[in-house]
C-alpha cells in the first residue's frame, strides 16, 4: 500500500483474524510484561537488600500511582483508536496530522503529572493512611518516579502510534533493553550506593527515559506517513477533541478503578506493614497474569477501530469473540500455575514466611477468578474500540469503583467480617458485574452498526 512501510505493520481489515490478534498481541504481551518488570524489578531489590518497610514503601505506591497516570494514560487509549480508525480508512492526512498532535500532548501530560505528583505525594499517602514507618520512604519514592514521568508518557503515546498500525514488536525490542538497564541500575544504586528506595526509583526514571528517546527516534525515522517531524509538532484542535473523546473517558475509568483501589490499600494498610507487604507481593505476581489477558484486550481496541475505519462489522464481531477466548484461556491457565507455585513465586519478592502467607490470603481469591478480570477488560476496550468510549465508564463506575465502596462502607464493617479476605472478595463481583453489563452495551451498539 502507498505510503506505508509494511515490514512493520499488520493490516488487521483483511486476512484470518485470530493469526493476525496472535502476531499483534503476543509481541505486545511481552512488552507489557517487561514494563511490568520495572516495578517488579524495584520491588525484588529493595524486598531482599532494604527491608520489609522498603518493600511496603514501594509496593503501597502502585495504586497511588496508577490513579494519578490512568487520566493521561487513557489520552494515550484514545490515541491509538484515531490513529488506528485513519489508517483503516486510508486518511493519511489526518493520520498524520493525529501523530503530531498526539506526541505534543504527550510532553504536556507529562508536565502535568510530575508538577501534581512532586507535590502532593506526601499528603495523598497521609490520606491513604501509610504506617510512619514506610510513609516517608513512600513520599521520597514517590517524588522521583513522577519527576521522571514525562518520559513515560512519550513512552506510551509513541508506542499507541506504533500499536495503531500493528507493529508491536520493535516497542519490545526497546522495552528489553531498558528493562535490562532497569534491572542492573537496580542493584548498582541499592546494593553498592545504599540508595534504598530513592536507588530503585531513580533506576526507573533512566530506563524510561531510555524509552522514551527510542521510540521518537523510531517515529523520526519512520519512511512513511507514521513519520514524526518534531519541528511539525503541533495541536490540531478538532484531532485532539477526538482524541479526548475517546481517551478522556478510558482515562476516567482507568481513575475509577485505581481510585477504588486506593480504598482497599487504605483498609489493607490497617492490617499492618506485613500485609502490606504480602499485598505489594502478591499484587505483582498478579501483574504478569493481567497484562497477559490484557494483550488480547489491547488487541481488540486496535483490530476494533481498524475496521470500524474500514467499515467491516462482521470483522468486528468475529475479533470481540476470538479476544474473549483467548483471554479465558491465557488468563485460567497461568491463575492454575502461578497459584501452585504461589508460596515459591513470594519468596522471590521476601524470606519473611509471615509475608509470604499474607500474600497466598490474597492470591487464593484472585487467582481462581482471574480471567472475569479480563474478560471486562477486554469488553470494555471492544467497545472503546468501535467508537463509545463512554458506556464502559458509566459501567466501571456501578460495577466497581461504586460497589468496591459500598462493600468496603458496609460488608467489610461487620465485625465478624472485618477481614483481608473479605476486602479481596470485593474484586472477583466487581468483575462479574462489570463484565454482563459491558455485554448488553456491546449488544445494543453492534446491532447500530449492523443497521
Amino acid at each position: 500500500m502507498p505510503g506505508i512501510n509494511t515490514k512493520n505493520k499488520i493490516d488487521m481489515t483483511e486476512g484470518p483474524v485470530f493469526s493476525k490478534l496472535l502476531a499483534f498481541s503476543i509481541p505486545l504481551i511481552f512488552s507489557s510484561l517487561l514494563q511490568l518488570l520495572f516495578n517488579a524489578a524495584d520491588v525484588v531489590v529493595v524486598g531482599r537488600f532494604a527491608g520489609d518497610n522498603s518493600l511496603a514503601a514501594v509496593g503501597s505506591t502502585g495504586s497511588l500511582i496508577n490513579l494519578l497516570v490512568n487520566l493521561f494514560l487513557g489520552l494515550s487509549i484514545g490515541t491509538n483508536v484515531v490513529v488506528a480508525r485513519f489508517f483503516g480508512a486510508r486518511k493519511m492526512q489526518d493520520l498524520h496530522r493525529a501523530i503530531h498532535t498526539a506526541m505534543l500532548l504527550s510532553v504536556f501530560s507529562g508536565i502535568t503529572l510530575t508538577l501534581f505528583g512532586v507535590f502532593s505525594a506526601h499528603g495523598i499517602l497521609v490520606l491513604m493512611q501509610a504506617p510512619p514507618a514506610v510513609l516517608e520512604l513512600a513520599a521520597l519514592y514517590l517524588r522521583i518516579y513522577f519527576g521522571g514521568i514525562t518520559a513515560t508518557m512519550i513512552y506510551n503515546f509513541g508506542s499507541a502510534i506504533l500499536r495503531a498500525k500493528g507493529d508491536t514488536r520493535r516497542p519490545l525490542y526497546i522495552l528489553f533493553i531498558a528493562g535490562v538497564i532497569n534491572l542492573l541500575l537496580n542493584l548498582f544504586f541499592v546494593i553498592v550506593l545504599k540508595m534504598d528506595v530513592a536507588g530503585v526509583a531513580l533506576a526507573t526514571v533512566i530506563s524510561q527515559c531510555f524509552s522514551a528517546f527510542m521510540v521518537v527516534l523510531l517515529l523520526c525515522l519512520e519512511k512513511d506517513d507514521f513519520h514524526l517531524d518534531l519541528r511539525k509538532l503541533c495541536m490540531d484542535w478538532p484531532i485532539f477533541a477526538q482524541i479526548v473523546k475517546i481517551g478522556l473517558p478510558a482515562g476516567f475509568q482507568g481513575i475509577m478503578f485505581s481510585f477504588s483501589n486506593v480504598i482497599i490499600q487504605s483498609s489493607i494498610n490497617s492490617f499492618g506493614p506485613v500485609m502490606i507487604a504480602g499485598n505489594s507481593a502478591a499484587c505483582n505476581l498478579e501483574g504478569f497474569i493481567y497484562t497477559s489477558m490484557n494483550g488480547f484486550s489491547q488487541g481488540a481496541l486496535t483490530f476494533c477501530s481498524q475496521n470500524l475505519g474500514a467499515n467491516k462489522i462482521d470483522r468486528i464481531k468475529k475479533t470481540v469473540w476470538i479476544a474473549q477466548f483467548s483471554i479465558i484461556v491465557i488468563g485460567a491457565s497461568l491463575s492454575a500455575v502461578f497459584l501452585l507455585f504461589g508460596r515459591q513465586l513470594l519468596g522471590i519478592y521476601t524470606t519473611s514466611p509471615d509475608v509470604i502467607e499474607a500474600g497466598m490470603s490474597r492470591l487464593w481469591v484472585i487467582f481462581t477468578t482471574y480471567y472475569l478480570c479480563g474478560m471486562m477488560d477486554g469488553m470494555s476496550n471492544s467497545i472503546r474500540g468501535i467508537g463509545h468510549s463512554l458506556m464502559p465508564v458509566i459501567t466501571s463506575l456501578l460495577g466497581a469503583c461504586v460497589f468496591r465502596i459500598i462493600w468496603l462502607a458496609t460488608v467489610f464493617q461487620i465485625p465478624s467480617l472485618h477481614t483481608p479476605f473479605i476486602i479481596f472478595l470485593s474484586y472477583p463481583i466487581s468483575w462479574i458485574l462489570t463484565f454482563l453489563a459491558n455485554i448488553v452495551g456491546y449488544s445494543i451498539y453492534i446491532k447500530r452498526l449492523e443497521k
